[in-house]
């Protein structure tokens, strides 16, 4: 297998500083939390520190007695990341009472449409009737996944991964093999039609997990699907990085500015799929992202939240102006994948 060329020592200080950093935001209960946190835990089990997951875990148990969500949603499950490690690691099954009560939402309250597909909600409204979007895939879909093997699920396993196949169904475009962000099932469109960077990353890094975290994962059919979509996907998206070692928050627009939570993500996807071929690509993206890594830890050109835009100028013009939770996250997590490249993350 081909070596990664990085400094250590360096990544190393980097996790560091992004840990620190992160557990100074005043994160609550939602998604900017839940992909912060998720990158801490993965930053723990490459590193080992455990002064990471103190920190997590401290905040956690804080967040806890605050109150939990009323209602779970799509976006406030990703928090189930975090307490699937908290669990692994501590055995507190207050961790596991919750992440059960998420997985029992996602699987028999959250709003569907068509095969069952998982409809994207923010809030206890039906915030996007019949759409499905890109970011399902990590805070729903990668996270039945991972609570079907945490339980011993089987049933959970296959909904995720019928969440993997109708996602990929949806939303990537078979002429490219990149992702759109959303797909409108009413309208039968996918909108605006944007290949938009961080929702490839939201594909192609949890596509690139289920071989890690599904056991004999090549026993279920629709896993075949997966392995097919990402290595489409990588061997398109490998050609729209920048000399920068960065992809553009529109994937394919000359205009767009880079974008660093989409470049960590979807870099993070080359090295757990561990493709030779796609090494060059990772070196680039290892300088290209420390680049936006300030020596205090706060991860630079973030794109804020955004919704299924209207139109190109839309993406154009999100911010990049702020520290961001899932900035912070996706970016411990291609740290984590570097250090742990070529290695069995089981």
């Amino acid at each position: 297998m081909a070596k990664l060329i990085f400094d250590e020592a360096k990544v190393k200080q980097a996790m560091d500083a992004i840990v620190d950093r992160t557990m100074r935001m005043d994160l609550i209960w939602e998604w900017s939390c839940g992909v912060a946190y998720y990158g801490i835990t993965e930053a723990f089990h490459a590193t080992g520190k455990r002064e990471y997951l103190d920190a997590v875990q401290k905040r956690v148990d804080q967040l806890i007695d605050l109150g939990l969500p009323k209602e779970w949603n799509v976006n406030t499950c990703s928090m189930g990341h975090t307490l699937i490690t908290l669990y692994q690691e501590t055995e507190d099954a207050k961790y596991l009472e919750i992440l059960k009560s998420q997985a029992d939402y996602l699987e028999h309250r959250a709003l569907r449409f068509g095969d069952s597909v998982l409809q994207h909600t923010v809030s206890a409204d039906n915030d996007f009737p019949g759409q499905a979007w890109a970011d399902t895939m990590f805070m729903a879909a990668f996270l039945l996944l991972r609570y079907s093997v945490l339980v011993g699920d089987e049933a959970a396993a296959e909904d995720a991964l019928n969440q993997y196949y109708w996602h990929i169904r949806y939303l990537q475009d078979q002429r490219t093999g990149l992702f759109y962000h959303g797909y409108d099932s009413d309208a039968d469109n996918h909108m605006s039609g944007i290949f938009w960077g961080r929702a490839n990353a939201w594909a192609s890094y949890t596509m690139s997990e289920v071989s890690h975290v599904l056991p004999k994962c090549y026993l279920y059919p629709k896993y075949m699907d997966v392995e097919g979509s990402l290595c489409e996907q990588l061997s398109a998206i490998k050609l729209l990085q920048t000399e920068n070692g960065l992809w553009r928050t529109v994937l394919d627009d000359p205009g767009s500015y880079e974008e660093v939570s989409a470049s960590a993500g979807i870099a993070a996807a080359m090295a757990l799929h561990g493709n030779p071929l796609h090494a060059e690509y990772i070196d680039r993206a290892i300088v290209g992202i420390l680049d936006n890594v300030t020596p205090e830890g706060r991860v630079l050109n973030v794109s804020g939240g955004t919704a299924v835009m209207k139109d190109i100028e839309g993406y154009r013009k999100i911010s990049r102006d702020w520290i961001q939770g899932w900035g912070q996250g996706l970016v411990l997590a291609f740290l984590a994948a570097v250090l742990c490249y070529g290695k069995d993350k089981t």
